[in-house]
């Protein structure tokens, strides 16, 4: 058997990097809360204090995503072999928990909103914060989507998501905000402040699946096992391989295989082959913990068998 462990005490890559990202989130969300609060209190907008609201969450779940993401960054140690890579996970539930909580509040507003219209004062204050808002936004999101190539981080990529959210919710108060202003149309505002409901939603339902999936070691999509399975039986020497096994845990990968093996090879050439396959799969997943049983050709094992 061959294994490589990727967090064995030694310092984790892009921990600067990771831990700069959640810092940016936590700092434009604040910036954002001050700005949009003002507005609100000025205008009155349903739109304006669901784009507070969300903005509020956000910076909460940044924080969560903070010190998540340092527990996550920590090696492995006695008690955590695999390191603690799910502590992304967790957060990402937690998330999913704010954003689902935000868009309830935001419903029962917009629908209060409906049914007793109010008018909208200084909408121009409100354009200039909700411009602000998608620029500082914009940019912040530019910097996650880097981080998360860079780290493949669930938790960034989950914090990722409220922002993006952000971008089309602040675009929206616009247009709302536009049309109130022009033609008077009050309904625009909880209407607008419905589809954002609609979109955090969205946005929840796909932080959940992915933190649930890594929680439950979701296997790899079938694509990524496929090609770990072409890449074992380019060997020459490898005969056939069985009981596949992957899992993602934060920003950690394991791959675990049997590979079927000549009966008369030595184990010494076994152990080679084993090494050689290894690599391979390594070069394709760098970072991935790999983990290789050698069986010899014609020996039957009881393990289960999926498709």
């Amino acid at each position: 058997m061959t294994s490589n462990a990727t967090n064995s005490g030694r310092p984790v890559p892009n921990a600067s990097l990771m831990a700069a990202a959640t810092w940016a989130a936590v700092g434009v969300a604040v910036t954002l809360i001050v700005a949009k609060l003002g507005a609100w209190l000025v205008t009155g907008s349903i739109g304006m204090l669901s784009t507070l609201i969300d903005s509020a969450l956000d910076a909460l779940a940044s924080l969560v995503n903070l010190l998540a993401v340092r527990h996550a960054l920590q090696p492995a140690d006695q008690e955590h072999r695999f390191g603690h890579g799910k502590a992304e996970s967790l957060a990402g539930l937690a998330q999913a928990a704010f954003i689902i909580g935000s868009a309830l509040f935001l419903i029962i507003e917009a629908i209060q909103r409906l049914l007793r219209p109010e008018p909208i004062e200084a909408g121009w204050i409100a354009i200039a914060v909700m411009v602000f808002s998608i620029v500082a936004t914009a940019g912040l999101v530019a910097f996650q989507y880097y981080v998360v190539r860079r780290t493949r981080s669930v938790a960034i990529w989950a914090d990722s998501l409220h922002f993006v959210g952000d971008l089309l919710t602040n675009a929206g108060v616009i247009v709302a905000l536009i049309v109130v202003d022009a033609l008077g149309w009050l309904y625009a505002d909880p209407l607008v402040a419905l589809a954002i409901a609609a979109i955090v939603v969205y946005s929840a339902y796909g932080v959940l699946r992915r933190s649930y999936d890594m929680l439950m070691d979701r296997e790899f999509p079938e694509d990524q096992r496929e090609r770990v399975r072409n890449l074992a039986l380019a060997h020459p020497e490898v005969l056939d391989l069985h009981d596949l096994r992957t899992r993602t845990s934060g920003r950690d990968s394991f791959i675990q295989l049997h590979l079927v093996l000549p009966a008369t090879m030595t184990l010494q050439r076994a152990h080679e082959v084993s090494d050689d396959v290894e690599s391979r799969i390594r070069a394709a997943y760098p970072g991935a913990e790999v983990i290789i049983h050698q069986d010899p050709e014609g020996i039957a094992e009881g393990h289960p068998t999926f498709h």
